[in-house]
């Protein structure tokens, strides 16, 4: 990919990008940010390891890669997720002082102008500007008290950066519901950038009825993989299934000569993918939807068991007509794929460019 080496005026700045490791949207909703970045004519290095790394040296390459170990959280095999969170909060909190003394020591010698966190919590420092994403300003736990004390803990983090990017629109015609438009919000300047996506809509062939994206942390993964190639076993129509594994070279064995099956398919391959297919069966994670709104496509969403933020999200997108939800338990692929064909499925157009100019007056004001 080329990209321009002057951003019109004469300043380059250097940016470091960190998105968090739970699942793969954090990272692949900074795609576009980044494309825009290197080609506003910034030096990006990206912080990153992992499945995160891999995907994104798959999409670019030509980057510098910093190591920066991951939050390495695990959801529950049931249902009983906030108390497999609860039981993390060692964990969790180890990670995120980790991450801040990463920073404050990468700082000491390298020279970054700014720093751009994807829902790292501890990627902030005083000597530099820190933006921080999320479309999280309401956090749901299941529970009003713990939703709470989760957004407290949250702000208490954001207030420590610079300026909070929400990637969806503001006012009533948005995409994230309440956890994106909190009844109270942060100290610190807050800007909705509007949808963000990887894809391009196009007119293409169709050439599968089903294509079946999974992401998402272990083991709800596998478990939704397993269930599914179990149901696909006498499947009669074409089907693909991208399992969400960048950089995993094994091989799934596949009974079934109508099936497609890939570990990962890099940006413009899973665009391709996905504009070619009648229904997409994918998990209602908040990159998920942006990118089946911007390419405006019939999908099924199932909401990761027990992940409350997708359980919402799932609820909020299917009573705004916008895409048919299911749960896994019990989860039919025969009964969701009809009732998918059947459903309104009305998305609103969008612009997916919306957050280029918040880049673009961002990079004016790091000029010295």
């Amino acid at each position: 990919m080329f990209f321009k080496k002057n951003n019109g005026f004469g300043y380059n700045p250097t940016i470091l990008i960190a998105p968090l490791d739970w699942g793969l949207g954090h990272a692949t909703r900074c795609i576009p940010i980044i494309r825009h970045l290197l080609n506003n004519g910034a030096t990006v290095v990206v912080a990153a390891n992992g499945q995160i790394k891999a995907l994104l040296q798959q999409e670019f390459n030509q980057l510098e890669f910093l190591n920066l170990p991951g939050y390495k959280m695990r959801y529950s095999t049931s249902n009983r997720q906030v108390f497999a969170l609860l039981r993390q909060i060692p964990k969790l909190i180890k990670a995120v002082y980790g991450e801040h003394k990463w920073l404050k020591k990468i700082l000491q010698h390298r020279q970054f102008d700014a720093v751009i966190a994807d829902n790292r919590l501890g990627f902030y420092n005083r000597r530099v500007k820190c933006i921080y994403i999320t479309h999280q300003l309401t956090i749901k736990t299941g529970s009003r008290l713990t939703d709470w004390i989760a957004q407290k803990i949250h702000y208490r983090f954001i207030n420590k950066y610079s300026e909070c990017w929400v990637p969806d629109n503001g006012g009533v015609n948005n995409f994230a519901g309440a956890l994106s438009h909190p009844v109270k919000k942060p100290h610190i300047p807050v800007t909705y950038i509007g949808v963000l996506s990887r894809f391009e809509k196009s007119i293409v062939d169709k050439k599968y009825h089903l294509l079946v994206v999974l992401s998402g942390p272990e083991p709800q993964r596998t478990i939704f993989e397993n269930k599914i190639l179990q149901q696909l076993k006498n499947f009669e129509k074409n089907v693909l299934l991208v399992r969400g594994l960048p950089g995993n070279n094994e091989t799934l064995s596949n009974p079934n000569k109508n099936i497609e099956i890939h570990s990962h398919l890099d940006a413009a391959a899973l665009n391709t993918a996905i504009l070619q297919s009648k229904i997409i069966l994918c998990r209602s994670g908040y990159t998920t939807i942006m990118d089946l709104i911007a390419l405006e496509v019939k999908a099924i969403l199932v909401p990761t068991p027990g992940q409350t933020e997708q359980e919402y999200l799932a609820t909020y997108i299917k009573q705004k007509d916008m895409f048919y939800s299911t749960t896994q338990a019990g989860f039919s692929l025969q009964n969701a794929i009809a009732a998918a064909a059947d459903f309104a499925c009305k998305i609103p157009p969008v612009s997916t460019a919306q957050f280029e100019p918040v880049i673009t007056a961002f990079l004016k004001k790091l000029q010295p």
